[in-house]
């Protein structure tokens, strides 16, 4: 644990640690954004143009402005804790390195720098970003301070996915609504890696005395109750995922066995000695999980352009489709054999060519 004692900062020093806190190596998570533009660019290939290259240009600034200004005030308002990490007592705030009043200053005109950059693209942009802001917020200024609270923290933390999914959707359109089973299988992926996280770092610390004080939701986690949130979250995740791919774009059940390949790979990892998935931005240090997820990537992206009628076929219904009854109304008071008689206004048998 570093020395607690106060000694004199010279500028060149504390200008390293104000840099250090916003986190700039992180915005490999700006990665999370493209999902988001290459959905709508697969419906509406015409958006490609010089126009758009520009416009993602300034949304990347503008996201990596906001995102960095919820990491200075992370590592601000968390430095008290960290000092009680075998790891994270080493990060400049905790150190004492970072002096406060300029972080605070810092914080705010990253954001104000970043949603005056937002504005510029549009106000859906704009207002997007600002909930990305508000969710660092709330994650981290008590008395709410979602992080302390469990299975709130995972929850709100990992929010911030469909709020980057909608950050490069928006850059492209605001016409196009994004699919809410898209959005939802977005999250709770993202809750998926954040309780693996979570489970990493508590088996890691080991001692839940040492881990309740450095984060408070730890008090009430166990290991058991992590995985099995794990795997609520993976199925919420598949479930919501699946009903995308079947509504919208079936092309897409090719890549699961790839998606369920990578998940797996992320699960072993969360159990090594040490792991990256306690810091998500030295990822690709695992090549078998970086070789699974750019392979599963590259598979979605191509088919989202690539129509299959051959599986559209294959998974065409069944069974007969349920519709409401058009020419009379159901009452309580509705006989059985009336039912029967309109029976064939209730089931329609659809065949497709």
């Amino acid at each position: 644990m570093p020395s607690t004692t106060k000694r004199r900062i010279d500028f060149p020093e504390r200008l390293r640690a104000h840099l250090a806190i916003a986190r700039l190596d992180h915005s490999i998570k700006n990665l999370f954004v493209l999902p988001g533009i290459i959905v709508p660019l697969s419906v509406l290939p015409g958006l490609l143009d010089l126009r758009l290259i520009q416009r993602l240009f300034l949304a990347f600034i503008a996201i990596t402005l906001v995102a960095c200004s919820n990491y200075v005030i992370n590592e601000l308002l968390d430095a008290p804790f960290d000092r009680l990490h075998p790891v994270k007592c080493n990060r400049p705030a905790a150190r004492g390195l970072v002096h406060p009043g300029i972080a605070y200053v810092q914080w705010l005109l990253m954001m104000i720098a970043g949603i005056a950059i937002a504005l510029r693209i549009s106000r859906t942009f704009a207002v997007t970003a600002f909930a990305l802001w508000i969710m660092g917020c709330l994650y981290n200024f008590p008395p709410i301070r979602t992080k302390d609270v469990p299975y709130l923290d995972v929850i709100t933390e990992s929010v911030n996915n469909p709020l980057r999914m909608l950050l490069g959707w928006f850059a492209l359109t605001s016409t196009l609504v994004p699919p809410v089973s898209l959005l939802l299988a977005y999250w709770m992926m993202g809750c998926y890696f954040m309780a693996l996280k979570r489970f990493s770092e508590l088996s890691e610390i080991g001692d839940r005395g040492v881990a309740g004080g450095y984060r408070a939701s730890f008090k009430h986690y166990t290991p058991e109750s992590l995985l099995v949130s794990v795997l609520f979250y993976a199925s919420t995740a598949t479930l919501f995922l699946g009903a995308f791919i079947i509504r919208y774009r079936i092309e897409l059940i090719l890549a699961f066995p790839l998606i369920a390949f990578t998940m797996a790979v992320y699960f072993k990892l969360s159990f090594k000695s040490g792991s990256a998935v306690q810091n998500p931005e030295k990822l690709y240090r695992e090549p078998l999980l970086m070789a699974s997820f750019i392979a599963t990537a590259v598979v979605m992206g191509l088919l989202l352009f690539i129509r299959i009628p051959q599986l559209e076929r294959f998974f065409m219904p069944s069974l007969p489709q349920v519709q409401a009854i058009s020419n009379r109304e159901v009452t309580a008071g509705t006989s059985h054999a009336a039912l029967v008689n309109d029976l064939p206004e209730i089931f329609n048998y659809e065949t497709r060519n």
